[in-house]
């Protein structure tokens, strides 16, 4: 195979394949009844979901469907089938390219378990949010029954559940590392992040003859080999940490060997290592192949794909998207799809890079902008196709609501630069912060007729916005709804240093420039702050000092955020390894990060973030004491619990009396709806 090159085909400029002569479909069709009625006699390919398929932009599934659609091919969708035989895979007939298998928008295990491991009964992705109607482990599943409907078709991996598992990885509900996704689900190939690029690409090369096999050198994907080609330098991961990396030739046919899977699987240090590796080769510009063994059998992983360019996401956004669910779905609520029907995407990407967040990993951290003209439109069409729209356009963001149009200053510095973060620990001088364009963007949007206000719902990055207290004072005046939440996660050093996050002096500068745009606006409006519990790297007194914080400043978190390990994510790592992987990893040598795993611990950090619930204050007592700061127990402004206990709770009575008394406290909850206490 040739060297995986830096330069990309245009999105939109293959010659069409020859079914482009039956045009757009009002909806991909989900039976034979609509196939017919479409002309087909077959599908070209057949992407399996575990959503409900809405033709949205905001929805993987409708994406990656009407582009393929766009380059000339059929697609047909089996959203959320029964998964319990072969039959509703077969429903479509035989895909004459391929299946294509995504767990849907979240991975599987995250929409199905809680932080604790326990059952939700909700999917928002499902119609009525019912619960269930998708497997534990989707892909997996989903890609057996494809083989068992139609054996001999290859079957394409893509969306969040295997991009994060595109590489041995721990997996936290069955407290393991697990082979490569791709492996278990014996699937040809997996497309992993942003796949535009990739989808097209392969679909386009399959469609000639080519077999999955043959794709060893398009970006952002994985396959299987029998071993590493020919031609091909390996350069092992520890040499990563032992020698300096300038100093190393490394030729257009360099591969990263990542320590095996049966490595990682039973050495905790080699899969910090592997973590590591893997982390600082996600830079399109720089990023080399990546070979981990499987048995015996080589995973090779090839570079992330080249991001977007303005165009290419207009065209990607401007396809003829339905902007709502199947017809089949008739009046049932789909609450993902309530949730961001009025809501406008106008970038991708964080540069963040949060040791917890899987928004980089899946998205990278170059941003991926669309064009001020594509945005307005959409909001247009909005306006004036979207049922039920009263003019208030709900979202207008991204990952992240205020990285739009900023980036490196310099595309070389760019492309040669290794750092997981552009803001930590502190912003980077080569990044340009200006909020300028957002700032007209916002104008603009404004400006159109029928257009009653633009909120931003999308996360702030803070530490950004203090670099532009214009567009703070533009935020305020016009595009906050009450209320705006942002995420310092923690108010200590040690818990932020793992998590990638600034220190809590950049919360206190936004809020006053917040508060006093608001004051300017004659508006009262809350910050919403998010704070995690149990992190890695997080302890008894740190969480201790959090909830002091909390009350002084008088919040009341009514729903909280415990860590919850998501596949290949940094800080997953230092919840298995107990090694920091964002420093060099030595054997022996390797900086220790104390991973909060017991259960008790656990609910004891989630209590110290409800300090005010009546619930916790017996294991908050008990902790307290065992840490030497009884002196924190009682009636004063300065401590943190009561001495007394309300009948009916913590498990033992107490003055009941007292339960019904006020608090002046402001409370505020992980949806981001405030609550203001008299």
């Amino acid at each position: 195979m040739n060297a995986v090159t830096t330069i990309s085909k245009p999105l939109f400029s293959y010659r069409k394949y020859w079914a482009e002569r039956f045009g757009a479909a009002p909806f991909l069709p989900m039976s034979r009844a609509e196939m017919d009625q479409l002309g087909w006699d077959s599908c070209d390919i057949v992407l399996v979901t575990g959503d409900a398929y809405v033709d949205h932009p905001s929805f993987g599934m409708a994406i990656i469907g009407r582009l393929l659609e766009a380059q000339g091919f059929r697609v047909g969708i089996i959203a959320q089938p029964d998964w319990q035989s072969a039959e509703p895979f077969a429903a479509l007939g035989k895909p004459n390219l391929y299946f294509g298998v995504t767990g849907g928008n979240m991975d599987s295990m995250v929409n199905r378990y809680t932080s604790d491991r326990r059952l939700r009964h909700n999917d928002s992705y499902t119609p009525g949010g019912e619960g269930g109607k998708r497997p534990d482990r989707s892909v997996i599943v989903y890609s057996q029954r494809c083989r068992e409907a139609f054996k001999d078709v290859p079957i394409v991996l893509g969306g969040i559940e295997s991009s994060l598992r595109r590489i041995a990885h721990y997996d936290y509900w069955s407290d393991k590392v697990r082979r490569s996704i791709l492996a278990d689900a014996k699937a040809d190939i997996l497309l992993y992040g942003n796949a535009e690029r990739a989808i097209v690409e392969v679909t386009h090369r399959m469609a000639k003859g080519a077999l999955p096999a043959d794709l060893d050198d398009v970006r952002g994907i994985a396959l299987l080999k029998p071993a590493v080609p020919e031609g091909w330098t390996e350069l092992p991961a520890d040499d990563l940490e032992s020698s300096d990396e300038g100093a190393r030739a490394a030729g257009p046919k360099t591969v990263i060997r990542l320590p095996s899977f049966e490595q990682v699987e039973n050495d905790k240090e080699s899969y910090a290592r592997a973590s590591r590796v893997l982390h600082r080769e996600s830079n399109p510009g720089n990023a080399r192949p990546l070979v981990q063994k499987h048995g015996d059998r080589e995973l090779w992983v090839t570079p992330p794909p080249i991001p977007l360019t303005t165009p290419e996401m207009d065209g990607v956004y401007e396809l003829p998207y339905a902007r709502g669910p199947h017809p089949s779905y008739g009046d049932a609520k789909i609450p993902a799809w309530d949730m961001i029907r009025f809501s406008v995407t106008i970038m991708r990407g964080c540069f963040g890079g949060c040791s917890f967040c899987s928004i980089t990993e899946h998205e990278g951290r170059i941003i991926q902008n669309r064009s001020e003209e594509s945005v307005l439109q959409e909001i247009g069409n909005i306006r004036d196709k979207t049922e039920g729209f009263t003019g208030i356009i709900s979202d207008i963001g991204g990952p992240t609501a205020n990285m739009y149009r900023i980036a490196c200053k310099d595309t070389k510095t760019e492309a040669l630069c290794r750092k997981p973060s552009c803001v930590y620990p502190d912003i980077c001088p080569n990044l340009n912060t200006s909020h300028d364009s957002l700032i007209q963007l916002y104008r603009k949007a404004r400006e159109l007729p029928g257009i009653k206000k633009i909120m931003v719902a999308s996360g702030v990055r803070y530490d950004l916005a203090v670099k532009s207290p214009a567009y703070i004072k533009e935020l305020v005046t016009h595009h906050v709804g009450g209320y705006l939440k942002i995420a310092p996660e923690h108010t200590e050093a040690g818990p932020l240093s793992k998590m990638m996050k600034p220190g809590i002096g950049a919360y206190d500068r936004f809020k006053q420039l917040f508060d006093q745009a608001a004051k300017q606006a004659g508006k009262e409006y809350f910050l919403i702050p998010y704070f995690i519990a149990a992190h890695p790297g997080t302890t008894d007194l740190d969480m201790m000092n959090l909830a002091l914080w909390l009350k002084k400043h008088k919040y009341r978190a009514d729903q909280v955020q415990t860590f919850l390990p998501s596949p290949m994510a940094l800080a997953t790592a230092m919840y298995h390894s107990g090694s920091n992987p964002l420093r060099p990893i030595r054997r022996g040598k390797s900086e220790s990060v104390e991973a909060i795993k017991g259960l008790r611990q656990r609910r004891l950090h989630k209590a110290f973030l409800r300090y005010h619930d009546a619930e916790n204050w017996p294991i908050l007592r008990e902790a307290l004491k065992t840490m030497g700061r009884a002196d924190l127990i009682g009636p004063g402004k300065h401590q943190l619990i009561p001495t007394w206990q309300p009948a009916g709770t913590g498990g033992n009575g107490g003055e009941g009396a007292r339960t019904g008394r006020k608090h002046k406290t402001q409370r505020f909850l992980t949806k981001g709806v405030p609550i203001p206490r008299k």
